[in-house]
């Protein structure tokens, strides 16, 4: 009987964390971050650091860590203490996964056809592992990373950091003192431009604003004539928000992009116009296309609760992204599409973040990158969702997406955030490792 090969230490620990079902809901209700926390802290102790355990509420706990930088004795770079700090942060909560629609069981950590599957596989537990390892080989080699680093796993990020990222920033903020920069998840990562392979920085996040409608009208049997029904008010109230068409608006962001993918498509925007272009470079517009605009979707239902009663409340959640500091332009445009008898309640604001596409920290990581896949291009992109550097950004942190992973041109990466199925293969979980050792040892 053979056994099955030992796998590599970034995938053990990614397949482990997926295994600890921290499932997130969403309004507080979660199955809790603890155990993936303690385990991810057990790590890092067992690197000689010291951990500290932040709990917003019972269950709800965000681990931290401070590394310190040293000084490179074969480069002239100031010594670390003379650098501000970084941030490496990733999160351990995941949205649900409901097991009769995969093909594996999500919280099984299955490793098959070369890829580790999983709720979090993706989003964003590899990016967790990924860290950790990649510290490991610098603190085991007996090597210092470049910079005095925090690193940090937040709880609720999937619920907008409440009791994650936002409760730290708020609650405490001296765990952060020092630090300027941050790096986290969804960016540099690869995609296929028909048949160039490219990577997608992250420099920017869109706004979000996750709003309630609810409508009202009359209880009555479902039997008799009523005008005044509030599912059907509701239901038209959803179908106007879920059908507006956004008008595309070019930030300084997606208009450098939408340059550089009409220079390695050799395609003329002009003549095909933004949608189009990011249309032709296949799975990557599921992130890019929605970047071009303001998108409004309608996320969850909630009326009545028998067959033959027309209930007096009905009520929908609706998921808003907003390009950067256009948010209550929208939320108006939102207030004059609906009728005025349709109740609006903001249940999650967040800020909208863009970064120029330079700098010493844009610089290493491109560098970093191109020692691993010399000439690929890397473009910058303004991230549709959001992640908790919106958090720091309050502590005048910058925050980027960088959890390098190179990708075949078959796995269609966004349809793994939050779909069916999920999951990453094993070498980009190593090259990801080798990538983010290089960055920390350089910068």
């Amino acid at each position: 009987m053979t056994s099955e090969p030992e796998l590599e230490r970034t995938a053990r620990i990614a397949q482990d964390l997926i295994r600890f079902d921290t499932s997130n809901y969403g309004e507080g209700r979660s199955n809790g971050e603890t155990v993936a926390a303690e385990y991810l802290g057990a790590l890092l102790e067992d690197m000689g650091l010291t951990t500290q355990y932040f709990n917003a509420a019972e269950g709800r706990t965000t681990v931290i860590a401070k590394v310190e930088g040293s000084y490179d004795t074969e480069s002239s770079a100031p010594h670390a203490a003379e650098r501000p700090g970084l941030i490496l942060h990733g999160h351990t909560d995941v949205v649900p996964a409901d097991p009769k629609n995969w093909s594996v069981d999500p919280f099984g950590g299955v490793i098959q056809d070369g890829l580790l599957w999983g709720r979090g596989a993706v989003d964003m537990k590899n990016m967790d592992a990924m860290i950790v390892t990649a510290l490991g080989d610098i603190l085991g080699a007996g090597k210092r990373p470049a910079r005095d680093l925090t690193i940090a796993f937040f709880a609720d990020e999937e619920n907008g950091g409440e009791y994650g990222s936002h409760f730290m920033v708020q609650k405490h903020p001296e765990v952060f003192a020092g630090a300027t920069e941050a790096i986290s998840e969804v960016g540099g990562y690869s995609v296929d431009l028909q048949g160039q392979r490219a990577y997608l920085l992250q420099t920017g996040e869109k706004a979000l604003m996750w709003i309630k409608l609810t409508a009202r009208g009359m209880a009555a049997h479902g039997s008799r004539v009523i005008s005044d029904n509030a599912v059907t008010k509701l239901a038209e109230a959803i179908a106007i928000i879920g059908r507006q068409e956004w008008p595309v608006r070019l930030t300084d962001t997606t208009t450098l992009l939408i340059a550089e993918l009409s220079r390695i498509l050799n395609i003329d925007p002009e003549e095909v116009g933004p949608d189009q272009l990011i249309l032709a470079t296949g799975t990557a517009s599921g992130f890019l296309q929605a970047t071009l605009r303001t998108t409004s979707n309608p996320t969850l239902l909630n009326a009545g609760y028998k067959h033959n009663v027309i209930p007096d409340v009905a009520e929908a959640l609706v998921d808003i992204r907003t390009l950067p500091g256009e948010e209550d332009e929208v939320l108006a445009q939102v207030r004059a599409l609906l009728p005025d008898e349709i109740e609006i309640e903001m249940m999650h604001r967040d800020i909208g973040l863009e970064t120029s596409f330079d700098g010493p920290l844009v610089d290493a990581m491109v560098n970093s990158l191109g020692v691993f896949d010399p000439g690929a291009p890397v473009l910058p992109y303004l991230m549709s969702g959001g992640t908790d550097n919106k958090a720091l950004k309050l502590l005048d942190i910058t925050g980027y997406g960088f959890a390098p992973l190179q990708l075949p041109p078959e796995i269609d990466f966004p349809g793994m955030f939050h779909g069916v199925d999920e999951r990453v293969p094993l070498d980009a979980l190593v090259f990801g490792r080798q990538v983010l050792g290089d960055l920390l040892l350089k910068y």
